[in-house]
């Protein structure tokens, strides 16, 4: 394998950098005030919008308690070993993804271009998520809330509002809910429908732009550019709301919801598990995509907030916390879902398992549901969008962090050369971002989000997870990862954390891929199938980020000197020797 051992005989801190190359050592590269604000951010980028829906849509459709056995068992052989992995890379090396995975493995530097390249995808439609929890906030306001009955202009007109069983509200509506998610939920005990956004048709019919979305995507990006201008120094001040805030509305929910008719059904279909769900292959599976989803591994984002830490931080303490932390909220979520669950059942007098429940509708249809005929409907409601905008905005915080990292470190003097100061050119990157998520608030809005979101997150992830895996736990090796965790902290990896990496992480990367590649649906929104041509647009979505793996690759090859026999015999271990330099000495290295 091509990878690289690179001694750091000059200074813990030196940064190798090769020949000829772009490295340039900012000076005085920022570190976390405290290191507490590493810890919170690294929860922020974890904890989002998948630990309150994704999880909790899982155990429902998977054995309820059942999914659980599978969920903790990928956390810890796969979860934490990942994450581990990840800090101690981006820690060490002091660099974003794509400097770091050029120094650990040259041949697919190519990983870290492509992790900036779907992280900067991803920021520009995920801001439409917190886009619609800021419209949903503004709408919680009302009273009564805008989807508690059917007076409203976009009501279809066989929208009708039931009797329910609840003492306290006398009527519901329960109507089958179009929003503007990329999937739809409804009630079975109800097929009328209402329309919270307009919308098109289809792929085909752009419409027009949404005016008053188009203002709160505008105070999105306002509010994100405002919490990361300054970079880890500013935004490590907001975490310490946005990260913490979150749990707290979780447990007042979870207070109220319990005191609910019907709340202790949900929860005892939360926990009491179905073990049969064990025997289904898809059901481990969808274990540990979540975990890898929900932890962030592959996207860049922890390994660049890492690579702010000092050098000597304690890598594994950070590790567990924001793992573990990760996952109870996760649980703490599908007490607070479920039970919710409970109270609509009590409402509409159906079983808990005949509520359709589907992906992220789950908070932005279901739930807003429940809050109707709850006392003090306004409070909840604002409180519960509030929650999901502080869950958004720090895996926001995270995308974008990436992108500007990465390009800091790749052609710093050349930005501050033309930027001045590095705020106005994280206020170029905000601005960018938000032209391109414009298509995203017009009518044709929730079609082109699907598209997007289908091939980014379910797509390019995978094949992205499966090459970082190769070219760190294979290339670089578990044994280099522990001599760089020796020399940070004096302490190296136990061989459990060595054998996740070399064997149990790589095999479950490729299970993962295989069955997903198996399992591949084209993208659809609701029971609309996208046409050939928007099928194609979104392949090469995918291909936008993917693509840099194999060009990365080509570009190492195509830049090593000598003639091709020379080339043949480098990757026969022949240890051919390249000179490298630190920021002070140069210092031969040799491939191995």
């Amino acid at each position: 394998s091509l990878w690289l051992h690179i001694p750091r005989c000059v200074s813990r801190r030196a940064t190798v950098m090769t020949q000829g190359a772009a490295m340039k050592e900012q000076p005085n590269r920022p570190t976390w005030s405290r290191q507490i604000e590493f810890t919170l951010a690294g929860i922020g980028c974890a904890v989002g919008l998948g630990n309150v829906w994704r999880f909790p849509y899982l155990c429902f459709r998977s054995g309820g308690g059942a999914f659980l056995v599978p969920y903790l068992f990928m956390l810890l052989v796969l979860g934490i070993p990942l994450l581990y992995m990840e800090l101690t890379v981006g820690q060490y090396t002091r660099r974003g993804p794509v400097h770091a995975l050029a120094i650990v493995c040259p041949l697919l530097k190519g990983v870290g271009m492509a992790s900036v390249a779907i992280s900067f995808i991803m920021c520009t439609y995920y801001n439409i998520v917190i886009t619609w929890a800021l419209y949903y906030l503004f709408s919680s306001f009302q009273a009564p809330l805008p989807w508690q009955n059917c007076n409203n202009t976009w009501n279809t007109a066989n929208c009708t509002n039931h009797a329910t069983n609840s003492s306290y509200s006398s009527t519901v509506n329960t109507c089958k809910i179009h929003t503007h998610t990329h999937t739809h939920t409804h009630l079975q005990c109800s097929r009328e429908k209402y329309k919270m956004l307009e919308q098109t048709s289809g792929v085909n019919e752009t419409g027009v732009i949404r005016w008053e979305l188009f203002l709160i995507l505008l105070l999105a990006w306002i509010l994100i550019y405002f919490c990361i201008f300054k970079g880890v120094k500013s935004t490590g001040k907001v975490v310490y709301f946005t990260a913490l805030f979150p749990y707290v509305t979780l447990i007042a929910l979870l207070i109220n919801n319990a005191q609910l008719p019907g709340a202790v059904d949900g929860i005892t279909f939360f926990i009491v598990p179905e073990w049969d769900k064990l025997l289904s292959v898809e059901v481990w599976v969808n274990a540990a995509a979540q975990i890898f989803n929900s932890i962030g591994i592959g996207f860049g984002s922890l390994l660049a907030m890492s690579s702010y830490n000092s050098f000597n931080n304690n890598v594994l303490k950070d590790t567990l916390t924001i793992a573990i932390i990760n996952s109870l909220t996760s649980i703490l979520a599908g007490f607070v879902i479920f039970s919710a669950f409970g109270y609509m059942s009590y409402l509409q007098g159906i079983p808990i398992s005949d509520l359709a429940v589907d992906g992220p509708g789950l908070v932005y249809v279901v739930y807003p549901q429940a809050f109707a005929s709850m006392p003090v409907s306004q409070l909840w409601a604002v409180l519960f969008f509030f929650m999901l905008l502080c869950l958004g905005l720090d895996s926001e915080f995270a995308m974008v962090e990436v992108l500007v990292t990465s390009l800091m470190d790749e052609f710093y003097q050349t930005l501050i050369k033309f930027f001045r100061r590095k705020e106005l050119f994280v206020l170029a990157i905000c601005g960018f971002a938000f032209l391109l998520g414009i298509p995203c608030v017009m009518q044709v809005g929730i079609y082109v989000f699907q598209l997007m979101d289908h091939y980014t997150a379910i797509v390019s992830i995978m094949f992205l997870a499966f090459f970082e895996v190769i070219a760190i736990c294979w290339s670089y090796g578990g044994k280099r990862l522990s001599d760089n965790l020796q020399e940070m902290t004096g302490k190296r990896a136990n061989i459990f954390f060595r054998a996740c990496w070399l064997v149990v992480a790589p095999v479950l990367i490729t299970v993962i891929l295989i069955f997903s590649i198996i399992q591949f649906k084209p993208a659809r929104y609701e029971d609309y199938v996208f046409p050939p041509w928007a099928q194609g647009v979104g392949w090469v979505i995918a291909l936008a980020s993917i693509i840099w793996i194999p060009l990365g690759a080509i570009h190492t090859l195509w830049v090593l000197p000598g003639s091709f026999r020379q080339l043949v015999s480098f990757f026969c271990n022949d240890k051919p020797t390249i000179t490298l330099c630190t920021v002070n000495t140069p210092q031969t290295i040799t491939f191995l």
